[in-house]
C-alpha cells in the first residue's frame, strides 16, 4: 500500500466517536480504499453515521486532517521503521476467516510475513502461571500441529501462549502473534527476543495503531482476533476464572472449534479446561483428536 493510502488508514483510525464499527462498515461498504477516497456525505448517513460523525469522516478524507492529538507523520516514521503494513479489511491479504465475524477489526497491523495469516491455523492458549507440565504440552503439541501443517496463534503472553510459539519456532514453523498494543511494542518485554524471531519466520499482527500501550481493556479484545484467524482455538491450561476461557467463548461465538486439554480435578491450574470439556469442547490426548475434529475444514486450507 502506497503512503497517501496509509495515512488516509491512519487518519480514518485516529477519529474517536464514530459508531461501533462504523469504519469497518465504511471501508466494506466502498469495497476499496480508491472509492473511499471519493466517499460522500450520504454514503456516511446511510451507513448509520450522523452530520457531525460524518464531518470528521469527511474531513479526514478530503482534507487530510483528524485528530489533533495524534501526529501521523510520526505514525508514518515508526510503521516505515519498522517496515511494518497496514492492511484495511478490504485488502485480499486480509485474512478471510478474520472477515467472517462479528466485529473484525477495520485495520490490521503486521510486521513479519503476512502471508502467514493466510494459512491454516490453531490458536493455542492457556494460563500465564502455567505448570512445567503445561509448558512441556503446550510445546511438544505446537511443534506436532506445524509438523502437520498448520500455523500456530497465540497472543505473546507470557506461560502458554510463549510456549506455544517456542515450539512452533524451535520445530521450523510458523507462528502468529497477536498482540494488544500497537505495532511497534512488545508486552511483555522480556519476549523481545521472542517477538523478533516470530518476525522472521511467521508474523506479529495487531488492531491498534502505532503508539498504543499494553491497557488492560485491550487484552480481551485482541483475544476475539486470536480466535478469529483460526479454526479453532486449543487451551492447554487454565484456571478458572481465566483469561483464556474468554478467547475460548470467542471461538464459539465465531463458530470455531475448541479444544482443550483432560488435566486432573486435583490440578487447580487445569480447572477452566475441565469446564469447557463439560460444555462441549473437544478432548485433546494427541494432535489426531485436533486433526481429526477438523476435518475437511482443515483440508479445504491446504
Amino acid at each position: 500500500m502506497n503512503v497517501a493510502d496509509t495515512r488516509l488508514c491512519l487518519l480514518l483510525h485516529s477519529l474517536t466517536g464514530l459508531p461501533e464499527h462504523g469504519l469497518t462498515r465504511l471501508l466494506s461498504d466502498c469495497g476499496d480504499l480508491h472509492t473511499l477516497a471519493k466517499c460522500d456525505n450520504q454514503r456516511l448517513l446511510r451507513l448509520g453515521f450522523d452530520c457531525p460523525q460524518a464531518a470528521l469522516v469527511m474531513t479526514a478524507i478530503h482534507k487530510g486532517i483528524g485528530r489533533p492529538d495524534i501526529d501521523i507523520d510520526a505514525q508514518l516514521g515508526t510503521l516505515a521503521e519498522l517496515g511494518a503494513a497496514v492492511v484495511p479489511i478490504t485488502d485480499p491479504a486480509y485474512p478471510p476467516l478474520l472477515r467472517t465475524i462479528h466485529d473484525p477489526p477495520a485495520l490490521l497491523y503486521l510486521r513479519g510475513d503476512p502471508r502467514v495469516l493466510l494459512q491454516p491455523q490453531l490458536a493455542m492458549v492457556g494460563s500465564r502461571k502455567a505448570s512445567p507440565a503445561g509448558i512441556r504440552a503446550a510445546q511438544a503439541l505446537a511443534g506436532e500441529l506445524v509438523r502437520a501443517g498448520l500455523a500456530i496463534t497465540s497472543g505473546l503472553a507470557l506461560g502458554i501462549d510463549g510456549a506455544a510459539h517456542r515450539g512452533a519456532l524451535a520445530a521450523g514453523g510458523k507462528t502468529v502473534a497477536v498482540i494488544a498494543t500497537g505495532i511497534d511494542q512488545v508486552y511483555p518485554l522480556r519476549h523481545r527476543g521472542m517477538a523478533a524471531e516470530i518476525e522472521r519466520s511467521g508474523c506479529l499482527v495487531t488492531e491498534f495503531p502505532p503508539g498504543v500501550p499494553p491497557l488492560r481493556q485491550n487484552f480481551p479484545r485482541r483475544n476475539r482476533i486470536i480466535s478469529g484467524l483460526s479454526l479453532g482455538v486449543l487451551v492447554v491450561e487454565a484456571a478458572l476464572p481465566s483469561g483464556s476461557l474468554i478467547t475460548a467463548r470467542s471461538a464459539m461465538e465465531q463458530g470455531r472449534e475448541v479444544f482443550a486439554l483432560p488435566w486432573s480435578i486435583y490440578h487447580s491450574g487445569g480447572g477452566g479446561c475441565l469446564y469447557l470439556l463439560r460444555d462441549g469442547a473437544k478432548m485433546v490426548q494427541s494432535i489426531g483428536d485436533v486433526l481429526e475434529e477438523l476435518g475437511s475444514l482443515y483440508v479445504l486450507q491446504q
